[in-house]
C-alpha cells in the first residue's frame, strides 16, 4: 500500500492499540510518518478476544493502559507530555462486546462494558485535552458502530454503549471545536478481527456463517482492519480539516438496506 506521509511528525495515541483494528491503525499511522503510542492492557491486546502474541516489529511504542483506570490514563498522558509535550491524534479504539439481551445481561456485565466502551472514551479524551490543545490541529477519532444506529440481536448492552459514544462524539466536537480540536466517530459494521472470528467459532458451522455474513452485505464481503484504518488515517490527517462532529459509517452498505438477514 502506498503512503503519502500525511501524518509526518504527528504524535498519536491509540487505545486498544494491540487489538485487531487498533493494531492496523497503529501500523498505518507509523507508515504515514507519525510517532505512535499503542496503548493496551498488554502487548497481546487483552481487550480483544483471542488476540495473537505481538511480533517483534509490532507497530507503536507500547503503553500499558487500562482505559477504565483513571490513574493509568493520567500516567499515559504524563508520558506523552514528558516525551513530546503535545498530542495531535487520539484514537479511542479500545472496546469489548457482550452477546446478551438485557434479560440475560448481568449488572456486572453492563457496568463492565460501559466502563470500557464509554467511560474509557471519556477518561482518555478528558486527560488528553491539555495535550490536544497544544497541537496545531488535533483530531480525536472515537469508535462507534453501525450498532449505534440499528441493532443486532442479543447485543443490547453493546448497542447502548455505541449510541452513547455517538452522542458523546457530537458533544465533544461542539465543546472543543473552538479550541481547534476535531472529533469524529468511525462506525464499522462486520470487520474481520479476532472478535468476529470468535463469533464465527462459537456458531459451530464456521464456513456457513462466514458466507452468510458476506452475503448480507451489498458488496458481498465484510471489512478488514485495514479498511477501517484507511478511514481513521484520513480523519487524523489535515485533509480532513473541515470534518468534525460526524459519525462515519463504514459497513459495506449493510445499514443502507431496508431489511437485513438475521444471522
Amino acid at each position: 500500500m502506498s503512503t503519502s506521509g500525511a501524518l509526518e511528525h504527528k504524535i498519536a495515541l491509540v487505545t486498544g492499540g494491540r487489538g485487531g483494528v487498533g493494531r492496523a491503525v497503529c501500523d498505518r499511522f507509523e507508515r504515514e510518518g507519525a510517532i505512535v503510542y499503542a496503548a493496551d492492557l498488554s502487548e497481546g491486546g487483552s481487550l480483544t478476544p483471542n488476540a495473537t502474541a505481538p511480533s517483534d516489529d509490532a507497530p507503536g511504542a507500547f503503553q500499558r493502559l487500562d482505559v477504565t483506570d483513571e490513574a493509568e490514563v493520567i500516567a499515559a498522558m504524563d508520558r506523552v507530555t514528558a516525551e513530546h509535550g503535545r498530542l495531535d491524534v487520539l484514537v479511542n479504539a479500545a472496546g469489548i462486546e457482550i452477546e446478551e439481551t438485557i434479560e440475560t445481561t448481568t449488572l456486572d456485565q453492563w457496568n463492565r462494558i460501559f466502563a470500557v466502551n464509554v467511560t474509557g472514551t471519556f477518561l482518555t479524551s478528558k486527560y488528553a485535552l491539555p495535550l490536544l490543545r497544544a497541537s496545531s490541529g488535533a483530531s480525536v477519532i472515537n469508535f462507534g458502530s453501525y450498532d449505534g444506529f440499528i441493532a443486532d440481536p442479543q447485543l443490547a448492552a453493546y448497542c447502548a454503549t455505541k449510541g452513547a459514544v455517538h452522542a458523546l462524539t457530537k458533544a465533544m466536537a461542539c465543546d472543543h471545536g473552538p479550541e481547534g480540536i476535531r472529533v469524529n466517530a468511525v462506525c464499522p459494521g462486520y470487520v474481520d478481527t479476532p472478535m468476529l472470528q470468535s463469533f464465527f467459532q462459537e456458531s459451530g458451522d464456521i464456513d456457513t456463517l462466514e458466507q452468510a455474513v458476506r452475503d448480507v452485505h451489498p458488496l458481498g464481503t465484510y471489512g478488514t482492519a485495514t479498511d477501517i484504518a484507511n478511514l481513521v488515517n484520513w480523519l487524523a490527517s489535515d485533509e480532513a480539516r473541515y470534518a468534525t462532529g460526524q459519525l462515519w459509517v463504514i459497513d459495506g452498505g449493510l445499514s443502507a438496506q431496508v431489511q437485513q438477514m438475521k444471522l
